[in-house]
C-alpha cells in the first residue's frame, strides 16, 4: 500500500467520504483515511437521508457542494445494491439450471431407477420455478437503466411478479417429502454414487443434492433483505415492493398447526437455519425430538405428527435477544445429571430459563453454533440499517395468508427442512470425469447397475 491507501480488516466499518468513483472510494476507519477498492466491501445501508443537510455536509467533509457530493454518493450506493441484486439473480438462475440439467435430465434417462412420481417427490416443481425465475431475471434486466443505473426501478418487477412467487408455495410444501425420500435413497449405494456422478459431470460445487434443493426455500426468504437494502436509497413512491415479500413469512406461520402467541412478523423477517434436535427437559431428563426454526430474534420449535411427518405442531419459542449460547463438552450434564453428546445450552439471564439441546452429529452441532452467531449479526445489522416491519404490513401479510388458507390455495413457505449433508464418496480426481461412473461402485460390492457399459452412454455426451 502507498500512503493514500486505506488499510482495514474483515469486520471493520468504513465511513465512506467520497464514492464518486465507481472502482475506488475514499473512506475513514479508526484514525486513518484513504482510498480503498469498493469491490472489497459490502454496503451497509445506514447512511443518512438526503434531507439531513448537516449529515450530508459532514459526510462530504464540510465542502460547499456537500449536498451534491452526498447525493452522488447515495446514487452510487444504490447502483451497487442494484448490481448485487442482478448478480445474485444470475447466480441463482445458474443454480436452478444445474439442478434441472445436471440432475433431473439424467434421472429421466434412468427409468429403471426413477419413476416420474418419484422425481416429482424429490424435485417438486423446481422446473416451473426455473422457468418463472428466467422470466423474472429478463424483466429485471429490462428495467435496468444502463446509462444511469441508480434510476433503475427494480421494485416494480417484484410487484409485477408477486403472483408468480406463489409458485414457491408448492415447492416448500413438498420439501419435507423430498428430504424423506432422499434420506431413504441415501441408504442405497447406487443412488449415492449416481447423484455424485451427476454433480461431477455438471461441474457443480461440492454440496450434496439435499443442499442444492434447499436453495429455493432460502432464496424466497432472502428477498426481503435485498429489498431492504434497496429501500434505503429508493424514492418513497417506489417502496411497496418490500411489503409484498412479507407474505412469505406470514404464510410459513399459517402452515404450522396450533400456533400460539404473537405473530412471527412482529419481531422476525428471515429464516436463518432449521433442523431437528433433541430437547432434554426437566424433570427426569425427558428427551423430545423437535424441529427447530431459527429466525432473527426468536427460535421456534415444533413437533412432527406421528402419522403425517410433514405436518408440524407449534410447541414453543425461545427469545434470542437475551440469550447466552454455551457449547457443552460430551459427558454428564451437571444440571440434569444425564450423559449428553453434541450438546449446547441456551440460557436466558433475565428469566433463568434454560434449554439443553443435542444434535445427532458434531458437525450438525457446529452448524447450529454458527447459525446462532449469524442470527446476532443479522439483528445488529437490522438495527444499524433501521430495517423493520410496520404493524400495518404485518396485519396485511397475515390477512393475505388467512385468505389463501380459506380459499384452499397451497400454503407458501411450509416447513423448510435441512437435511444432514451426506458425506461424498471418495472418487478419483486423476481420471476424466467420464470414467468416474465406472470407478464409483467399489469392486467388493458388484452391482448390476454399473454392469452394463451401454448405460453410461448418456453421461458421455
Amino acid at each position: 500500500m502507498d500512503d493514500q491507501e486505506l488499510g482495514f480488516k474483515a469486520g471493520d466499518v468504513i465511513e465512506v467520504m467520497d464514492a464518486t468513483n465507481r472502482e475506488w472510494w475514499w473512506g475513514r476507519v479508526a484514525d486513518g483515511e484513504g482510498w480503498f477498492p469498493a469491490s472489497f466491501v459490502r454496503l451497509r445501508v445506514n447512511q443518512d437521508e438526503p434531507a439531513d443537510d448537516e449529515a450530508l455536509r459532514a459526510g462530504a467533509g464540510g465542502a460547499e457542494d456537500g449536498g451534491t457530493e452526498a447525493q452522488s454518493s447515495k446514487n452510487q450506493m444504490r447502483t451497487n445494491v442494484i448490481n448485487e441484486i442482478l448478480s445474485t439473480e444470475r447466480d441463482y438462475i445458474k443454480h436452478l439450471r444445474d439442478i434441472c440439467e445436471g440432475y433431473i435430465r439424467q434421472c429421466r434417462k434412468r427409468a429403471d431407477m426413477f419413476s416420474e412420481e418419484q422425481l416429482r417427490t424429490i424435485f417438486g416443481n423446481i422446473e416451473d420455478i426455473y422457468r418463472c425465475q428466467r422470466a423474472f431475471v429478463q424483466a429485471l434486466e429490462q428495467r435496468v437503466n444502463r446509462e444511469r443505473p441508480h434510476l433503475s426501478e427494480l421494485g416494480a418487477c417484484f410487484l409485477e411478479h408477486q403472483a408468480d412467487f406463489q409458485i414457491y408455495s408448492e415447492y416448500c410444501n413438498n420439501h419435507p417429502r423430498a428430504c424423506l425420500e432422499l434420506s431413504r435413497l441415501a441408504k442405497l449405494s447406487k443412488y449415492v454414487y449416481f447423484f455424485e456422478a451427476c454433480r461431477l459431470l455438471q461441474k457443480m460445487i461440492d454440496i450434496s443434492l439435499d443442499g442444492f434443493l434447499l436453495t429455493p426455500v432460502q432464496k424466497i426468504c432472502k428477498y426481503p433483505l435485498q429489498l431492504a437494502e434497496l429501500l434505503k436509497y429508493t424514492p418513497p413512491q417506489h417502496r411497496p415492493a418490500l411489503h409484498a415479500m412479507k407474505n412469505v413469512i406470514a404464510q410459513w406461520q399459517s402452515s404450522i398447526e396450533d400456533w400460539e402467541g404473537e405473530d412471527l412478523l412482529v419481531r422476525s423477517s428471515e429464516l436463518i437455519y432449521s433442523g431437528e434436535l433433541t430437547r432434554v427437559t426437566q424433570p427426569q431428563a425427558k428427551s423430545q425430538q423437535r424441529m427447530f426454526f431459527l429466525f432473527d430474534h426468536q427460535l421456534i420449535y415444533c413437533k412432527k405428527d406421528l402419522l403425517r411427518r410433514d405436518v408440524l405442531y407449534y410447541k414453543g419459542r425461545v427469545d434470542m435477544d437475551d440469550l447466552e449460547v454455551a457449547d457443552l463438552e460430551d459427558g454428564k450434564d451437571r444440571d440434569l445429571h444425564v450423559s449428553v453428546r453434541n450438546a449446547f445450552r441456551l440460557h436466558c439471564g433475565a428469566t433463568g430459563e434454560s434449554h439443553l439441546l443435542c444434535a445427532r452429529k458434531p458437525e450438525q452441532k457446529q452448524r447450529w453454533l454458527k447459525a446462532f452467531a449469524r442470527e446476532r449479526e443479522q439483528v445488529q445489522m437490522d438495527q444499524e440499517t433501521g430495517f423493520s416491519i410496520t404493524e400495518l404490513q404485518r396485519k396485511q401479510a397475515m390477512l393475505n395468508a388467512s385468505k389463501q388458507q380459506a380459499t384452499g390455495k397451497p400454503k407458501a413457505l411450509s416447513r423448510p427442512y435441512y437435511l444432514t449433508r451426506q458425506k461424498h464418496p471418495a472418487l478419483p480426481t486423476c481420471l476424466p470425469q467420464q470414467q468416474v461412473l465406472v470407478l464409483a461402485e467399489p469392486k467388493r460390492k458388484p452391482s448390476t447397475f454399473w454392469h452394463s457399459i451401454s448405460r453410461l452412454a448418456p453421461f458421455r455426451k
